[in-house]
């Protein structure tokens, strides 16, 4: 799948089966269902599941708790908007 069609497929009523749980999450952010994508990265132990968590967390405006999770991801934060971070954690996982 490309970015382009996961970004169409937020038109759609779920998320396209086999999407890992990371980008479940960011289907479910596009959504506008903080708590559900939240949900699915919440435990998750991979850098991408806790990147998108940081994510979430920085989407919440709990920076705090977004460079908790940024730190433990082994990333820094580096996108100007929300969107381009969204962006870029959508490519990433795709590629």
């Amino acid at each position: 799948m490309s970015p382009e069609e996961f970004r169409a497929s937020v038109d759609e009523e779920a998320p396209r089966m086999g999407l890992s749980a990371p980008l479940a999450a960011l289907w479910w952010d596009a959504k506008g269902d903080w708590g559900r994508a939240h949900g699915l990265v919440d435990e998750l132990g991979t850098a991408e599941g806790m990147a998108v968590h940081a994510y979430l967390h920085r989407k919440e405006g709990s920076a705090s708790n977004a460079d908790y999770w940024y730190g433990r991801a082994g990333r820094r934060f580096h996108r100007p908007t929300l969107e381009a971070e969204w962006a870029a954690l959508v490519e990433g996982l795709l590629s």
